[in-house]
């Protein structure tokens, strides 16, 4: 059943409204009253068709709660028991009434996540660009020309170690055995847990012999495991068999993979995490996928952010950036300023402003091509303040969502933070106009010494 209007609490009939008590020229209270939520209404609309049921969750609780999130760095624990304790998030999220009790489980955001899709998380993301249009912070035309790059979305796991892999596969197969109902000859639950610290100790003191002959007999005892469980797999039917099946297969990956080859698998939970090298001294190898993040010229707003699985070329990257760029600021691209990673790549109907090229470039056109490196810092603060160093969410699907989700958040911060640059000089300026007028009111010095 579709959501359905908030009515007040039998407590809350003789209450005071929330507004009452608070300061109404909050910055988070002027954007949540400018915000066009009903367009996140009419996008959820169509996907409850029953009529019958418990009401849905409000869509502007859940879209006010992951701007929220991803404009503070949060769990979904955290944004939940946060948004009881400040009343200016619940007016945010449009509450009319103090709540004193979370509006929901945490587990639902995951689950509203899956609802909104790619789709509904980059309408969210054109909310906030369409709201920096009405506060006068962007201009149609800064939607022609935007700034490229490509950066590494980090995966939520382990660093992923051949001993720590193997020790992982072999848990997975004595639970799922378990689970099925099979016998095993033998677990080695005490012997792999010794053996895969031994490998730890090895490596520590450089003995890289002794290390890959402790680590080959930790993957024999694996191996013995997975065999048991493969000549039993005959007597496990209907959805176990299928998800024992897509637990061995991965299993043998590891089982089999060499440090020299491709397309490897680096955690057992999260087979689209990719090893991928942006050339960095402090962090030379990054698990995650490569992802695209598009902002205007000069004001720094994010009008796109793409996962790229399968780390493509980033010239191979520049169409799709630039498509969802123009369909999120719902305006034409006409100029993409990119670095040199870009090299050979062509949009028909784009010009491409490459980082160091000579040939055609006028002192305007300097100009726009130093002014690339403004998206650097951009990606830096979307890894520091929001939550781009670390993706908790499943899936291909769930790297595609976070990285829109932490373009938006990051568009939010902006305009809290530019919100409220503006109240201060708004502060200031009628501070100084009242110190004025009470200085003409004043008698002037030299006529009371006459």
């Amino acid at each position: 059943m579709g959501p359905k209007p908030s009515q007040p609490q039998t407590g809350e009939l003789f209450g005071y409204p929330l507004r009452d008590h608070l300061n109404l020229k909050h910055p988070l209270i002027l954007l949540g009253d400018r915000i066009q939520w009903e367009r996140i209404d009419a996008l959820v609309a169509d996907q409850f068709k029953s009529r019958t049921g418990r009401p849905a969750t409000s869509p502007r609780l859940i879209a006010g709660l992951l701007y929220l999130q991803h404009a503070f760095d949060l769990s979904d624990e955290e944004v939940v028991a946060t948004w009881v304790e400040n009343p200016y998030w619940q007016v945010f999220t449009g509450e009319i009434y103090l709540q004193t009790r979370p509006p929901i489980d945490p587990s639902s955001l995951t689950r509203w996540r899956k609802r909104l899709g790619e789709a509904g998380v980059e309408e969210m993301l054109s909310l906030t660009l369409v709201l920096a249009q009405e506060l006068g912070m962007l201009k149609e035309s800064s939607f022609k020309t935007v700034i490229v790059d490509t950066t590494v979305m980090p995966k939520a796991i382990a660093h992923p170690t051949d001993s720590r892999l193997l020790e992982r596969t072999r848990q997975h197969l004595v639970k799922a055995a378990r689970a099925c109902g099979l016998k095993l000859r033998q677990s080695y639950s005490r012997v792999a847990p010794q053996l895969a610290r031994q490998v730890g100790r090895h490596a520590h003191a450089r003995q890289f012999k002794r290390m890959r002959n402790v680590l080959g007999k930790l993957r024999k005892r694996v191996g013995r495991i997975w065999r048991d469980i493969d000549r039993q797999r005959e007597q496990v039917t209907g959805p176990l068999r299928q998800w024992l099946d897509d637990l061995m297969a991965r299993a043998e990956r590891i089982l089999t993979q060499q440090p020299k080859d491709r397309n490897k698998l680096y955690a057992l939970h999260a087979q689209e995490v990719e090893c991928i090298s942006k050339g960095k001294a402090r962090n030379p190898y990054e698990f995650g996928v490569k992802v695209s993040i598009t902002t205007t010229h000069r004001e720094g707003f994010v009008v796109g952010a793409r996962s790229m699985p399968g780390r493509p070329y980033d010239g191979h990257t520049l169409y799709e950036a630039l498509e969802q760029a123009s369909i999120v600021g719902d305006c034409r691209i006409d100029t993409a300023v990119v670095d040199k990673g870009y090299r050979g790549a062509d949009v028909p109907g784009v010009r491409i402003l490459r980082s160091g090229q000579r040939r055609g470039v006028t002192r305007g056109i300097r100009a726009m091509i130093r002014r690339r490196s403004a998206i650097e810092p951009t990606i830096g603060h979307m890894k520091t303040d929001g939550k781009l160093d670390r993706n908790w969410l499943k899936g291909a699907l769930g790297d595609a969502l976070h990285a829109v989700l932490c373009g938006a958040g990051h568009n939010i911060r902006l305009l809290l933070r530019r919100l409220q640059r503006r109240l201060r000089r708004f502060c200031a300026f009628i501070l100084l106009s009242i110190l004025a007028c009470v200085r003409l009111m004043l008698p002037d010095r030299s006529e009371m010494t006459l």
